[in-house]
Order: C-alpha cells, then structure tokens, then sequence
C-alpha cells in the first residue's frame, strides 16, 4: 500500500513538471519558427497543460482501464471549473475582461454538451474521435483568424528563447517526465482501487483528475496572487475545451473508449450542469467574487464526498 502510494505521489510529481518543462521548450521552439505568441497560446500551452490528462487517459484506455481515461477528461472538467477557479476567485475576484469571452464559453458548452452526448451513446469510436479533433482543429483555426488583437502583457510573456541544446532538453524531458508519470500514476491508482474495493471510475473522477489538473491549478494560483485572475478563467475554458474535444478525440483514434453507464447517468450531465452555472454567472454577475469561490470548492468537497 505505502509503495502505491508513493508511486501515485511520484507520477503526480512528473507529470507536472513534465508539463512545465515542455511548455517552457515548446514555447522557445515554437518562437525560434516565428510563432505568433495568440497561437502559442492556444495550441502549444494549450496542448503542453493538457498533456498530463492525454498520457495518463491514453495509457489508461490502453491498458484495459477506460473508465479511468473517461474518468480523467470528466472528472478535470468539473475540477476545472469548481476547485480551480473556485481557489483563484476566493484568492483574488475574477473579472470576465476576456475578449471574445462569450464565444470561448459557447465552445466549452458545446463541447460538454458533446460529452453528454457520447455519453448516452455509450461508446466513443475512432470516427467519432476523428470528428472530434477535427472541430478542435476547426475552432483553433477559426479562433486564430477572428481574434487578432494587440498583444497582452501575458502573451508578450510567451516570447521565450532557449539556447538549442536546452530546448531539446526541456522538450525530450518533458515528454520523458510526462510519460513515465502517466505510467506510475495509473498503475498507483488503479492498484489502489482495487485494494480499497473502489471503482476505477470514481479514482478517474477524483485522483487523477485532480493530479492532472495540477498544472492548470499552478498557473490559475500564481495568475490570482498576481492579480490577473482572469487568466485563470481563460485557463480552465480553454483546458475544458482541450480535455473532450482533444484528448478524449485522440485517445478515442487510437483505441474505442466506452462510457461507463453510471458516469452517463450523473457525472457528465453534472459536469454539464456546472458548465451552464459558470456561464450563468458569468452573463449575470460580470464576474466570480470571493464567497461564489468559495461556495465552488464547496460544492466541489461535497461532489468528492458523495463520490465516495
């Protein structure tokens, strides 16, 4: 049991500076071809901060454990959402200043809403991945031509170079931190859960969903402490987008993911519940104050509870 557990703590560990160290090598290369840093934004950190829930849900589908892969995707959306950006609002109000706000968060509803769809479906195919990668592809593409403004102090960030030989090393560590973690954490939790007697599905939900929303977690923390807490709402958007168009899409092209009944039941219509609220509050409120933060990670311990 001790050895489980420090192996859930190690692939935890890796999995989250693996994510750092290809962001930061990703970026630097994606400057040295010239880059623009709105598309740096939205694809290489994009992908590099999802990376975590695309190598734990692929090896988890690979190795015979999918509600573990369906888990993760579901279980990071509602953590997204209720402790992350319940942890920066009670850190640090979020004011919804984000250009083309309202389209993102159309997006992320359409996405969840494709989620519920899969869901009651039952199974998400290869040609069902397909399409679903492909209107990621579309978005991005989309979003790319439409949202040309002045660059922000946030993405002037992103104008990194590395030297070439620490590029590489960031990107190959990176990619080395990632899977290796993604390989100690699944075989943790899903050991774990079968010494407790707990479904692998509930593990997904909470564990490693939680585990591989760390570096999203991180970035939305340090951006409220600074007072730019609304990166941390474009953050977990973004990420919510990624997380079932992409990494379910592209875990689905590898290997046929199915969707265990009782996530369908409640689960991903919870998620899609809390999705409709954070917009509600959004269009409503303008923006999520200290007690709606803290009411989120609220609701988010009692999900956790009933859960388990």
């Amino acid at each position: 049991m001790l050895f489980n557990l420090l192996s859930l703590a190690a692939g935890l560990a890796l999995l989250t500076l693996g994510a750092d160290f290809l962001v930061r090598g990703a970026i630097s290369f994606a400057n040295r071809l010239g880059m623009p840093p709105l598309l740096i934004g939205l694809t290489v950190v994009g992908f590099g901060t999802s990376m975590p829930e695309l190598l734990v849900s692929l090896q988890a589908a690979l190795a015979g454990s999918p509600a573990i892969a369906v888990g993760n995707v579901v279980g990071s959306n509602i953590a997204n959402i209720l402790l992350i950006l319940g942890v920066a609002a009670a850190i640090s109000p979020i004011p919804a200043r984000i250009p083309n706000l309202k389209r993102d968060m159309t997006m992320m509803l359409v996405a969840a809403l494709v989620m519920l769809g899969l869901g009651y479906w039952g199974v998400v195919s290869f040609w069902l991945g397909l399409a679903m990668f492909a209107l990621l592809a579309a978005y991005l593409a989309w979003v790319t031509r439409t949202d040309r403004r002045c660059m922000t102090d946030e993405e002037a960030e992103l104008v990194v170079k590395l030297e070439g030989w620490k590029e590489a090393l960031y990107i190959l560590g990176g990619l080395a931190g990632l899977i290796f973690g993604a390989s100690l954490l699944i075989d943790a939790a899903t050991a774990i859960a079968r010494e407790f007697g707990i479904s692998e599905a509930v593990i997904g939900l909470t564990i490693v969903a939680v585990g591989t929303s760390l570096p999203e977690l991180a970035t939305s923390v340090v951006a409220a402490f600074r007072r730019h807490a609304e990166i941390a709402l474009g953050n977990v958007i973004g990420s919510n987008i990624f997380n079932i168009l992409g990494i379910l899409g592209l875990t689905a092209i590898v290997v046929p993911v199915p969707v265990e009944t009782s996530m369908a039941a409640f689960d991903i219509p919870f998620m899609v519940v809390m999705s409709l609220a954070l917009i509600a509050l959004i269009l409503i409120a303008g923006r999520i104050n200290r007690i709606a933060g803290l009411a989120m990670v609220a609701v988010y311990t009692g999900y956790v509870a009933w859960l388990l």
